[in-house]
């Protein structure tokens, strides 16, 4: 099979990928399409410590082709959205509703791969519990939700990440209300999601904020009322926001990774207010704030996959899809075959994508 592998140096396209066997309890699934996330680049560039040799990939969508024999969930020729919770769907964790807090949800490296000689074969990891640049993958069966045979594949891979940690955290962590405002830093797949996330529970106003001026199509497509783009180092970003909302905002939905802009973001929030960190800075980064400005109530949250339930959140995102009310066909801005993985790396760091989508199999 044809699979993107990175080798701890480069990431290339590479046909000689095997895939194990099912067990207990798992899935095989045909990868249709897989969106390309800041977290696939994380693993590049080292902001995500990740061994290799890996099969990257974490956003996707696709066809089960088989099932093991105590799986009920989900049956061959069903079409799935991929979720990165390898939950266990059995611990106290998971059977209050918070498969994030699942501890053999994070952690856990799978090697479902091989590479090379058949006879002699090099184990090779799965990113992210998923492993979707590839034609084939096995996953458990808690991470594979059935979907409607109508709803585009391309369309609906974006579901499994992008979707779910930026509206699950407008929804589910943050719980924004109706009238209630909002910042959002950093307008990619992730800013977009949490700034559609953020109209969908009628926040007003919703406040994007890139330095990309080209992203200000985006922000409005998806529900910003505000756009504002920092034009420089002497730009003055609170000052900017409370020209609009004068006491600071409600939430600030830091998507970027910055610690300079998590800092920034303590000074966005009015009395009462809470930040929500959604970016992922460098590994053992620290931030800071001063100490006193967070004694009027404000609260600085962390949020893991937008603290989603898979098997509720991605049918409430279908159904929301196709009530007209959940924007997914305007998150892709371009798909890709496999072969052309550095062209989308490249438009990625350019700013032209919202999400670029490979067509895997498809």
């Amino acid at each position: 099979m044809r699979a993107i592998v990175w080798d701890g140096t480069a990431a290339s396209v590479e046909s000689d990928i095997q895939v194990r066997d099912l067990r207990a309890g798992e899935v095989r699934v045909r990868i249709e399409a897989a969106g390309l996330c800041h977290s696939d680049v994380s693993v590049l560039n080292g902001t995500i410590m990740f061994p290799p040799p890996v099969v990257l990939g974490h956003e996707g969508a696709g066809e089960v082709l088989a099932v093991a024999p105590d799986v009920t969930n989900v049956a061959v020729g069903d079409h799935v959205v991929l979720s990165t919770l390898g939950n266990c769907g059995q611990c106290a964790s998971c059977d209050s509703g918070k498969p994030t807090f699942c501890r053999q949800s994070l952690g856990k490296l799978s090697r479902p791969f091989t590479k090379g000689d058949p006879d002699d074969p090099q184990k090779v990891f799965q990113f992210a519990n998923l492993g979707v640049f590839c034609e084939e993958t096995v996953v458990k069966a808690t991470q594979a939700v059935k979907i409607p045979d109508d709803v585009p594949l391309t369309s609906a891979s974006l579901i499994g990440c992008g979707v779910l940690t930026g509206v699950g955290a407008v929804f589910n962590r943050a719980k924004v209300a109706h009238g209630q405002s909002v910042v959002v830093i950093g307008v990619g797949g992730i800013g977009l999601n949490a700034i559609q996330g953020a109209a969908l529970s009628d926040a007003l106003p919703v406040i994007a904020v890139d330095t990309n001026p080209a992203k200000e199509a985006y922000a409005k497509l998806f529900g910003a009322t505000h756009f504002i783009c920092p034009d420089g180092p002497d730009f003055d970003l609170v000052e900017a926001v409370k020209e609009i909302q004068p006491n600071g905002v409600d939430f600030v939905f830091e998507c970027v990774g910055s610690t300079a802009l998590i800092r920034t973001s303590t000074d966005l929030l009015d009395w009462g207010g809470t930040l929500v960190m959604l970016g992922v800075p460098k590994m053992g980064s620290e931030a800071s704030f001063v100490v006193s400005t967070m004694y009027n109530d404000k609260t600085i949250m962390g949020c893991r996959y937008g603290s989603a339930r898979p098997q509720y959140d991605i049918p409430l995102m279908v159904r929301l899809y196709q009530a007209g009310r959940l924007k997914l066909d305007e998150l892709v801005s371009r798909t890709y075959p496999l072969e052309d993985f550095q062209l989308a790396l490249d438009e990625l760091h350019e700013g032209k994508l919202a999400r670029g989508v490979l067509n895997v199999t498809g």
